[in-house]
């Protein structure tokens, strides 16, 4: 088998691998380095136009996980649980003209004030008329979101290419855990808040059953 085809089947094997996990094996932990390795994959993840708009809270405080499990119906066994639990928040000032916007290019990707000084009317067509995300502040959110399911992604195939098991939860009451966090002060004032939240730890059982999708013909269309 040469290298590409070993590399594909490698990738293949992790996906037939990961699967939401209902129940993790509280008593084993994700080696340090493995779960730096995890959260890299989420850090190097694109994201429309480069905005970046996420940020990666790992909650390993007990009582914290005791609250958001009583208010996350599909995460009641896995937030307890799990090795490490990451509320994946998504920014809600992601707007053309918004100082992060600026902070972005400027200071992450170093661009010139004589560049940038042009962005922003470029990005006002791009979110207000072309994918019309200025209509109100969820609009603007949601895209945001958006872009947090792509690390969200990376993250779970790069935990299950190492042996790590995960599960996706959205099963959990918006308004209750929005306050909790908010309680905390974990959305810097409104700039941020809860797009989803992923489990991270080692399966205490193996699945029932086999992985199960429709075949690629069904969900795929070439135009030529």
């Amino acid at each position: 088998m040469s290298n590409t085809s070993a590399k594909k089947q490698e990738i293949l094997d992790a996906f037939l691998f990961r699967h939401a996990t209902k129940e993790f094996n509280p008593d084993r932990i994700i080696p340090e380095e493995d779960f730096q390795f995890i959260l890299e994959t989420g850090r190097l993840s694109p994201s429309s136009v480069g905005f970046e708009p996420w940020q990666f809270v790992v909650v390993q405080n007990q009582a914290l996980r005791q609250k958001l499990a009583a208010v996350s119906s599909g995460g009641q066994k896995q937030i307890p649980q799990a090795s490490h639990v990451v509320l994946i928040l998504a920014r809600k000032d992601v707007r053309y003209d918004s100082p992060y916007v600026e902070y972005m290019y400027k200071e992450v990707k170093g661009m010139s004030e004589e560049d940038f000084v042009s962005l922003p009317g470029r990005y006002k067509i791009f979110q207000g008329v072309n994918q019309r995300l200025l209509e109100n502040e969820r609009t603007l959110f949601d895209w945001a979101s958006k872009q947090t399911y792509i690390a969200l992604g990376n993250m779970m195939t790069a935990a299950a290419q190492i042996g790590i098991d995960s599960c996706p939860i959205e099963g959990f009451n918006y308004d209750q855990v929005h306050a909790i966090l908010e309680e905390e002060g974990l959305l810097e004032d409104g700039r941020l808040d809860i797009s989803v939240i992923a489990a991270f730890g080692y399966r205490a059982h193996e699945p029932k059953r086999e992985k199960s999708r429709q075949p690629l013909e069904k969900i795929t269309r070439w135009v030529l």
